[in-house]
């Protein structure tokens, strides 16, 4: 297996820990469980999303596409998107957002970020900045 292959599958595995923890810990939130108190639960997150942030600079060094470029992007609505899903994230799961309702619409569009990283990662085609 090649050093690419390798970080990808490490890149997709942690994309879904991520997204499973995001569910978890939004359900956990909305239920008031006190695990979210838990150690492990406060720090796994950051350990997870650190090798996710890791993995996908080192496939953009690898592959050697620049999110700058007409090929990459398709690339920068990516990375805008995951910025946008950080954002929202953390409205979903802080502490300072007081509305349930705000949490809930955050959650869902977080959701919704995910699902067009994943189609965007899949197909290659730009969304966002296509029509620049």
């Amino acid at each position: 297996m090649s050093a690419y292959m390798a970080i990808k599958y490490l890149h997709l595995t942690t994309v879904w820990i991520t997204i499973t923890l995001f569910v978890i810990r939004f359900y956990w939130r909305w239920r008031g469980s006190p695990l979210l108190t838990k150690r492990w639960v406060r720090v796994s997150p950051h350990i997870v999303d650190t090798l996710l942030l890791i993995s996908g600079i080192t496939l953009i060094i690898l592959s050697g596409i620049s999110p700058f470029t007409e090929d990459g992007r398709w690339l920068l609505d990516k990375l805008v998107l995951v910025v946008v899903y950080i954002l929202l994230g953390s409205v979903a799961l802080g502490k300072y957002t007081r509305r349930e309702k705000i949490r809930w619409l955050a959650f869902i569009c977080g959701l919704a970020c995910l699902y067009t990283i994943y189609r965007l990662a899949s197909s290659k085609l730009p969304l966002l900045t296509g029509f620049l």
